[in-house]
């Protein structure tokens, strides 16, 4: 046994007060209240309670390395990006890898796997595989509908889904970027019980109006936290924060600690912060995480105080995870799975014939998964509209991973690359090769280097390159965390001395072949508009 003295904050009741706790194998056998102020404050372990592992490049035992010095205890984890390269064996390989590690990882079914039938997945998880894996005792809920359009419309296969989560008492999570009116009505109505894609303050409301769980989200890519932190002093039993993607340099610095600082520098109540950060997430999916509490296992982060909110110490089941914001768990290197057939290519395949006129242009924004739709005159060299930096009028392809097929090509605006290309085989969500640049022969160098490594990240410019290798499902890397971030953060560097003018670029061209949010974007099949789910030519017609 053990005793622990401390400021026991309690967001369960609502309280703070000194107390001390005595530990019995990994649970709080009981809690004393003192009468003298302590030193230090236990607050409830910190819940990530929408993430997608592998958008941090790191297998799950990685990432809970990282997590934990943060005082990250648990996440709600969604595996749809490797079931949609490797279906059920991805994400029994997820659950594994999660387990050998005392983090507490709670995997969902993936409920759209493909994301949408206008793309290429490795795999495909009917209504039968997606009832299999609901019944199973270590998958906690069904994770995203992203198929929106196909919930309101009462699509029968996507509505089976939901239906076989509700038998099973498992909570069922949403997506819904700006949906409004009689449509998120009809969404909410199919049973869907969390957002975390809200933009605005109006069409938050509305949703919570309907009975929704807002999920508060700071990830690499899409900021909407400091837009939505408002919502933690009014519903604090009704947000919960989340990062959704966080690639590891971002996880190396900060986690959901950050967003729990930043909301106390606003001025909302600790308590308030902790419920959304803790106590909220463990009763929605009905977690087997502690919340300080006697008879729950000994899950807490030891912290200075208030101002600074800083992690002295995590625990898990009692076992000091993480001390003075160093990591005390090992490495724990994976083994690699992956599907992964494309071959090389050369700049030709990338070449686009024009005979005039404008075409489409995706506008990528900074800090945001949505995109807009623009039109420009193409540069035209020997009848081929080529990319023209000087306009930041960049060329975007996306090449079949799974299969041998000419790839999509289109025109993209906002990445600002003065010179070179970068590529990614993290391309959400099927994840096919996903590349930018100045030039068809660099656009094909930096497809070449992901073909060479079965997956991965890379940043070419003459010749200089930066490459790191994502063996696990092209969609995570085998090195630690750490060394992770450091690679990471060179190639975000590269891209940056390139000429991007983005925060993210390796993040945001990750989400350029995302069907399901707004507004332009490209599949492997083509120019897809997200707004009426349509192809659409990339040459507009001549008046």
């Amino acid at each position: 046994m053990e005793s622990i003295s401390a400021n026991i904050v309690d967001a369960v009741a609502g309280e703070i007060f000194p107390a001390t706790l005595t530990v019995a194998e990994g649970r709080i056998a009981r809690i004393v209240r003192e009468t003298a102020p302590c030193e230090h404050y236990l607050i409830p372990p910190l819940v990530d309670a929408h993430v997608h592992v592998e958008s941090s490049l790191l297998t799950p035992a990685a990432f809970a390395r990282l997590a934990v010095a943060h005082g990250t205890v648990a996440a709600v984890a969604d595996p749809h990006e490797i079931a949609n390269v490797m279906g059920i064996e991805g994400v029994d390989f997820m659950i594994e890898d999660g387990a050998r590690v005392p983090f507490k990882f709670f995997f969902g079914a993936p409920s759209c796997v493909p994301a949408t039938p206008f793309e290429s997945s490795g795999a495909t998880l009917d209504v039968e595989a997606v009832t299999a894996l609901l019944r199973r005792k270590d998958i906690w809920f069904l994770s995203e509908m992203m198929n929106f359009p196909a919930v309101i419309s009462g699509d029968g296969e996507v509505l089976a889904k939901i239906r076989a989560a509700h038998q099973v008492n498992k909570p069922v999570d949403g997506h819904a970027p700006g949906l409004r009116g009689e449509p998120l009505a009809a969404y909410v109505a199919a049973g869907i019980q969390t957002d975390h894609e809200t933009l605005t303050h109006e069409e938050a409301a509305e949703k919570l109006a309907l009975g929704m769980k807002l999920m508060l989200r700071e990830g690499s890519a899409a900021k909407n936290f400091d837009e939505m932190a408002d919502f933690l002093a009014s519903h604090p039993g009704r947000c919960m924060l989340c990062t959704d993607d966080c690639h590891p340099d971002d996880l190396a610095a900060n986690h959901i600690d950050n967003l729990v600082r930043r909301a106390i520098q606003r001025g909302i109540a600790p308590l308030q912060v902790l419920q959304a950060a803790s106590v909220t997430p463990v009763r929605h999916y009905g977690l087997p995480v502690g919340l300080l509490q006697e008879g729950d296992p000994a899950d807490w982060v030891r912290i200075d105080g208030f101002e600074s909110v800083t992690i002295l110490e995590t625990r898990i089941g009692g076992q000091v995870v993480a001390r003075d914001g160093q990591s005390l768990l090992e490495p724990e290197p994976a083994q690699p799975v992956n599907r992964f057939e494309a071959v090389a290519t050369d700049a030709e395949t990338f070449s686009v014939p024009h005979s005039g006129g404008q075409v489409r242009v995706i506008h990528a924004l900074d800090g945001q998964l949505v995109t807009e739709a623009m039109a420009m005159e193409p540069k035209v060299v020997g009848g081929k509209a080529v990319p023209d930096p000087d306009r930041d009028l960049l060329k975007l392809a996306v090449v079949n991973r799974y299969r041998q097929c000419p790839p999509a090509v289109a025109f993209v605006h906002g990445f600002g690359l003065q010179s070179g290309a970068i590529a990614s085989s993290v391309a959400h969500d099927s994840h096919n090769i996903v590349a930018v640049g100045t030039s068809d022969a660099e656009i094909s160098r930096a497809v070449n280097r992901i073909v060479h490594h079965r997956g991965g990240l890379a940043a070419v410019r003459g010749d200089t390159e930066e490459v790191l290798p994502l063996p696990v499902a092209g969609l995570m890397t085998t090195v630690d965390g750490y060394r992770a971030a450091d690679s990471y953060g060179r190639l975000n560097a590269m891209a940056i001395s390139m000429g991007s003018r983005l925060q993210s670029p390796f993040m945001t061209l990750s989400f350029m072949s995302l069907l399901v949010i707004p507004s332009l974007k490209l599949s492997d099949r083509g120019l897809f508009d997200a707004d009426t789910f349509s192809f659409l030519p990339l040459q507009l017609r001549k008046e």
